[in-house]
């Protein structure tokens, strides 16, 4: 009788890793058999520099399975306390409609999405931002909004970088408003010191007293205080200054918008329609500026433009503005939005409709009227004269014992100094929470009752001349879709036009597109997770301080680094906050001239266009033949910079997709000049238990959770780009006015509006090295051999551009098609569309390298995809050859016409190939078909007829 396994025997430690890897242990040794190879360690030594190999087991805990980490990370959500906070500050209690929670937010289809670079795979996601910038658009009154931004306190340092660019007035001076919100201000000022522009925080009645390039107001203001802005904003117009105003969101279905007062640039947080406030975020930014600014505004914008057919299709507009071709001369270093919290707000504006809008603001703004009037009756002075939600009181004496009821009540109120409080109403409150106000704020015998104060003609807080006239949202999308089953439909229609991670390998070099598991996801909309306002107590917030802290000694252990600074809320962010690091620790040297940046020409377009915000001069280093740095050219240039050398910016593996085997040589030449080396993180999938940076050389680096710690694209955002630095740097980062940081300098500013930047995504990241513990060296080595068996099997049709030692690629491989395109006409785009008939999204277009496609599989990725990507792409080429034998017109061929639509095939047919050829290239296809919602987008069209809003209906007919 055999005897049945142990139950140790039965335990699976390996149960995520297995989930995770897309390849199983028999897959990979075919893939490594088809390599020449015995091993995933013989291929590691082959392919990885030995000088820099790690060459031991991760200092990290073991891996737990789902359900363990799941339970215990639940036992640190359980130690956040949920209070009502009423502190406000641009953060307010909001409600998502389940049908968005559970179909968008929860929804792989819309999370794992990508940025829309090919709009023919991306209608749906385009024209949920479409209707997030007719929203902004229909709210602050100005003609033209961006598809979001990171939040309202770097928009609000986007809005005076767009000022300085645009405006006629020679002066350096910004003017802020001493009124906006603390974290606003504290981002301004960092940012303004990279620029070097000079900033005066003052009221706003001195104003007049300054000539200036532009200026900051806020409205309402951080107090609660509504006033007409129209005298200010003349003033500013009067010497060729803008006015840029931040504003509340839901304030506007009631307040005059900003752009009837005369405002040139108008931004804010769309956090509370519908997106949780998350402990800080994530949450999009909405930015709307004149028309004539459209080629100075940041970040991105979605425009209406047609397709090969001439029907309406939408794209993101104007991108020759962005970073990835105008480098350090953008507009900004945005690369990342945060497109999934705008498809929430939008969604969510679409879902009420202008009229359910208005009466979730005029419900808020009555139940602030209400207990204004009741606390002015039992002798609370106001020190806001003007409201919409906001109250600020003075309550002299009384504070101590107001704030101890408070708790016991558990409310949360902004404490302001000595004497005063405030307190900010939201679509959370209702009439028991203004009676527990009362109770707290005079006591329990105040003898007022809601109701009764209610039943009373109670004045406004908005003052006559300020109350909204204009309408909004009359657009059809805002009035169709209120029920909720039409509301669903709406969604899945949405949905369904788009190619996601739930359908199809994305094969993006440089996006690290990997599983975004299901138990990864699942805690981000735990209510303690989810509802904590960033500026609670620090008691309150224990279990993110515990999930927090053990993120970032997880990712010291994995990077080498001895300090994190998580407040970078994108991958750009981190850029920028680590060059500010380098900045700042020269300075404290004595050696504050030290400004040149040294960068490899193959580089990310974000760095230099943040070495620009940074203030730094950047100097261009060429790359070899092989797609290296060229160490002879990095020798002169460090050596001519001199005592000026401030840093290097590396990306290692390169851009290229290989590992330099002179990184370290590298680093020590700059070290050598005294300047710092920045490493950016964008290929760290390539490094995670196999090299590590710090040990390489480099004393900063930014890690993007989003791509190796598995937080989802988002479809554009969000993401989150903390930094890891030496100890040298550590006192040198980010801090925050609101909620300071141990160990950074108190003086330090933020980079980003909330101290942990976006906070309630953390627990992906959290979870997927929980998961795998030190088992994330086999991802990172699946990673590679996926994209070497790509590289094998496409390198006699595709030239791989770039190897490196043995002939080796790191995570990702480059695809030459420029001789195909001197051949025959057919280029990289053609490929990309035509992917997109076998039911691909493309690889990377034209990035690093003009003409070619940057292709990473990521370890998720089964070897029946990677090998239906094979075949795709030699059917393809087999395609290309036909048009080279002249068997079809050059013009008039499958990838010239690609993608085809339902459009095509339901009309008459005339082509020189068949209807199968076009849209069922392959057996996967016949089973499995993803119809593109458009034809080929014309993007010259787009841009000469720049129009970014609302279609109307007609134009669809």
């Amino acid at each position: 009788m055999s005897q049945s396994p142990s139950l140790s025997q039965l335990r699976d430690p390996e149960a995520f890793l297995r989930r995770h890897l897309g390849p199983d242990a028999a897959e990979q040794q075919a893939m490594l058999d088809s390599l020449g190879l015995g091993s995933r360690a013989e291929l590691i030594e082959q392919t990885v520099p030995p000088g820099i190999r790690f060459n031991r087991a991760l200092d990290l805990p073991p891996a737990l399975d789902e359900q363990t980490a799941l339970a215990k990370l639940r036992g640190y959500a359980e130690q956040n306390q949920l209070f009502t906070s009423l502190i406000g500050m641009g953060y307010h209690g909001t409600v998502t409609p389940t049908v968005i929670l559970r179909n968008v937010l929860e929804n792989p289809g819309w999370y794992t999405a990508y940025t829309p670079y090919q709009p023919e795979i991306a209608q749906g996601r385009l024209e949920a931002l479409l209707n997030f910038q007719q929203l902004t658009i229909d709210l602050t009154g100005l003609e033209l909004a961006n598809a979001s931004l990171l939040d309202e306190a770097t928009a609000a340092a986007e809005a005076m970088a767009l000022a300085k660019r645009v405006a006629k007035s020679k002066s350096n001076l910004f003017f802020v408003d001493e009124n906006c919100h603390p974290q606003t201000l504290s981002v301004v000022q960092t940012r303004a010191e990279g620029f070097g522009f000079e900033l005066i925080v003052d009221a706003v009645d001195n104003l007049a007293q300054h000539e200036v390039f532009g200026a900051l107001l806020q409205y309402p203001d951080t107090h609660g205080e509504i006033r007409d802005l129209k005298p200010l904003i003349n003033h500013l117009h009067a010497q060729q200054a803008l006015a840029c105003v931040a504003t509340d969101l839901l304030s506007l279905l009631v307040l005059t918008p900003p752009g009837e007062l005369g405002a040139d640039v108008v931004f804010g947080s769309s956090q509370r329609f519908g997106v949780p406030m998350g402990y800080g975020g994530p949450h999009a930014a909405f930015f709307a500026s004149r028309e004539e600014y459209k080629r100075a505004i940041p970040g991105r914008i979605i425009g209406v433009s047609k397709d090969a057919r001439g029907n309406v299709a939408l794209r993101m507009a104007l991108q020759t503005r962005e970073q990835h071709i105008r480098r350090e001369k953008a507009n900004s270093n945005i690369c990342t939005a945060q497109v999934l919290l705008a498809n929430i707000a939008s969604c969510y504006a679409v879902y009420h409709g202008p009229e359910g809008l208005k009466r979730i603001a005029q419900r808020v703004h009555r139940l602030t009227c209400i207990l204004a009037a009741g606390l002015e009756r039992n002798g609370i002075k106001r020190l806001n004269r003007q409201f919409f939600d906001t109250l600020t009181l003075e309550v002299g004496g009384a504070q101590t014992a107001i704030i101890e009821s408070a708790q016991a009540a558990q409310i949360n109120l902004r404490i302001l100094g000595r004497g005063r409080v405030g307190l900010s109403l939201d679509e959370t409150c209702d009439e028991h929470t203004v009676a527990k106000l009362f109770d707290v704020l005079l006591g329990a015998d105040h003898g007022l009752s809601v109701d009764a104060l209610d039943a009373q003609d109670i004045a406004s807080g908005i003052p006559d001349e300020l109350q909204r006239s204009t309408p909004y949202l009359q657009h059809p999308v805002f009035n169709a879709h209120h029920s909720e089953t039409e509301m669903l439909r709406y969604l899945k229609q949405l949905e369904n036009k788009d190619l996601a991670l739930n359908q199809s390998m994305i094969p993006l070099g440089s996006c690290t597109m990997k599983l975004n598991a299901t138990s990864e996801m699942i805690p981000i909309t735990w209510p303690q997770f989810a509802h904590l306002h960033p500026f609670v107590p620090r008691e309150q917030a224990v279990g993110y301080t515990l999930m927090i802290e053990e993120l970032e000694r997880w990712l010291c252990a994995i990077t080498g680094f001895d300090a994190i600074c998580m407040q970078p809320n994108s991958g750009a962010q981190g850029e920028y906050a680590g060059l500010l690091a380098i900045r700042k620790y020269h300075e404290s040297r004595g050696e504050g001239a030290r400004d040149i940046c040294l960068i490899p020409s193959s580089a990310h377009g974000t760095n230099p266009a943040s070495a620009q915000m940074a203030g730094m001069r950047v100097v261009i280093v060429e790359c070899d033949e092989a797609g290296n740095v060229d160490l002879d050219d990095l020798q002169l240039k460090a050596a001519e910079a001199g005592n000026k050398l401030s840093c290097l910016m590396a990306t290692y593996p390169s851009t290229h997709g290989v590992y330099e085997e002179g990184i370290s040589e590298i680093c020590a030449v700059i070290h050598q000049h005294g300047g710092q080396v920045y490493m950016d993180g964008a290929n760290l999938n390539a490094q995670v238990g196999l090299a590590r940076p710090a040990d390489i050389g480099a004393d900063v680096s930014h890690m993007n959770l989003h791509k190796t710690f598995c937080i989802p694209h988002g479809g554009g955002g969000p993401g989150m780009g903390p930094i890891g630095v030496r100890a040298h740097l550590a006192p040198f980062v980010a801090n925050h006015p609101v909620v300071p940081i141990d160990g950074p300098l108190a003086q330090n500013g933020a980079v980003s509006a909330a101290p942990w930047g976006s906070a309630s995504i953390l627990p992906i990241s959290w979870m997927y090295i929980a998961m795998m513990g030190p088992q994330l060296a086999d991802a990172s080595e699946v990673a590679i051999l996926a994209a070497n068996y790509l590289a094998q099997h496409l390198s006699g049709a595709f030239p791989v551009l770039y190897t490196g030692r043995n002939g080796r690629v790191a995570h990702e491989c480059i695809l030459d098609l420029r001789p195909l395109k001197a051949q025959t006409g057919i280029s990289e785009e053609d490929v990309a569309k035509r992917l997109m008939d076998y039911g691909f999204h493309a690889p990377t277009m034209s990035f690093p390298v003009p003409g070619t496609l940057m292709v990473e599989p990521t370890e998720s990725e089964s070897k029946a995809e990677l090998d239906r990507f094979i075949a795709a792409m030699l059917s393809i080429r087999a395609e290309i050859n036909e048009v080279q034998k002249g068997n079809w017109p050059g013009e008039d061929n499958p990838l010239k016409r690609a993608p085809h639509t339902l459009a095509d095939v339901t009309g008459v047919w005339e082509r020189p190939y068949g209807v199968e050829q076009a849209i069922t290239p392959d057996a996967h296809t016949r089973l499995h078909k993803y119809w593109p919602a458009v034809n080929r987008v014309d993007n010259v069209y787009g841009d000469r007829n720049l129009y970014c809003a609302c279609v109307p209906v007609d134009d669809y007919r």
